[in-house]
């Protein structure tokens, strides 16, 4: 068993935050009409990508119709479809659509997790659960992509979680949609890319297009040429 196969599993078996898996659960067995015939996956989402990848997108928790319900982070729902599509336009994804764990979407270079690993009401995870999550899934998580150069931070949540990880101890920078922030790394310098969240509230309003999110992976894409 892979290293970071053995940590997917530890997360899917978390029971560290009570709240949080009481509410993924209760989702899970009451359902949304229109799911009414699916099985939830109702457990904690790992990450998804190539183990190799040398870039990696953080976002903030599954949703709760979403990778909640199918067992695969932004799989199944609308931010979810603004991701992969924008993941293959820029050759890091096989296929635009994801709908479910066995689709046969695949990644290359590419890997997908989140900084909170169940679902949280009204997609606010307190403060403590944040922390939790982080240490016990992100931390190790990072740690066994050893190959990662560039990151992309999904909205603030992302940003706030992440930061810590890639730059200890120094000011965390502004957010700002398309902001790239460069760390002197050895063998060469990692990268950390900004972007709103792909959910509703910013795809809906305007605030994120489609152009708009196509070039952060552009960046991330152009970077890697130039990056060792």
């Amino acid at each position: 068993m892979t290293e970071l196969r053995r940590l997917h599993e530890l997360t899917h078996a978390c029971e560290a935050c009570p709240r949080l898996r009481a509410y993924c659960l209760r989702i899970a067995r009451e359902k949304r009409r229109s799911y009414a015939d699916q099985e939830y996956w109702g457990k904690p989402i790992s990450g998804f990508g190539d183990p190799l990848a040398r870039l990696v997108v953080v976002g903030l928790a599954p949703a709760a119709h979403g990778a909640n319900r199918t067992g695969r982070i932004f799989t199944g729902d609308r931010s979810g479809d603004w991701l992969y599509r924008a993941l293959h336009k820029a050759g890091f994804a096989n296929q635009p659509e994801a709908l479910g764990r066995d689709d046969g979407l695949r990644l290359q270079d590419a890997y997908v997790t989140c900084v909170v690993k169940c679902a949280p009401p009204d997609n606010k995870p307190a403060s403590d659960e944040l922390k939790r999550c982080i240490a016990l899934h992100l931390v190790p998580e990072l740690e066994s992509l050893s190959r990662a150069r560039v990151f992309i931070a999904l909205g603030r949540i992302a940003l706030d979680g992440l930061w810590p990880l890639l730059a200890p101890g120094e000011p965390r920078p502004s957010f700002r949609h398309g902001a790239r922030v460069r760390l002197d790394t050895s063998p060469g310098p990692t990268w950390l890319l900004l972007s709103y969240h792909p959910s509703q509230q910013n795809t809906f309003t305007g605030r994120l297009t489609e152009p708009m999110f196509d070039g952060i992976f552009s960046a991330a894409r152009e970077l890697l040429r130039k990056t060792p």
